[in-house]
């Protein structure tokens, strides 16, 4: 069972940054796909980027390429959410969410069996 706590959210004006966190508990953190997710209101969950459990391989979303880097530290057993450069378009709830041990990256969420609550993130223009 793997438990998972999002922190870092907040509003913040466009061009701004901020730095999500999530905090694992449970022993299959550095074998987990480590991802993050974002929900819009009225929209559906859409995959932001994901890391591999080597933190060798990693993937965004087009929108977020080059403003967005997703970074984890196993021996804290963290993933972390760099975001730069944001934008209106890029506020949402934002979650945090482990795949099952030595299963491959994916954008899917239904490859993910466990999330946290979610962080908002709210960028004004």
């Amino acid at each position: 069972q793997v438990q998972l706590v999002e922190s870092g959210g907040g509003l913040v004006k466009a061009g701004g940054s901020l730095r999500l966190s999530c905090a694992a508990s449970g022993r299959t953190f550095s074998s987990s796909v480590m991802g993050w997710f974002r929900q819009a209101a009225e929209k559906q969950r859409e995959f932001v980027a994901a890391i591999s459990w080597s933190g060798g391989d990693t993937f965004y979303l087009d929108s977020v390429k080059g403003r967005f880097t997703i970074s984890r530290d196993n021996a804290k057993n963290t993933v972390y959410l760099q975001m730069n450069s944001l934008k209106p378009e890029d506020t949402a709830l934002y979650f945090c969410a482990a795949t099952p041990p030595y299963r491959g990256t994916s954008v899917v969420p239904g490859a993910y069996d466990y999330w946290g609550q979610g962080t908002q993130v709210t960028v004004s223009s």
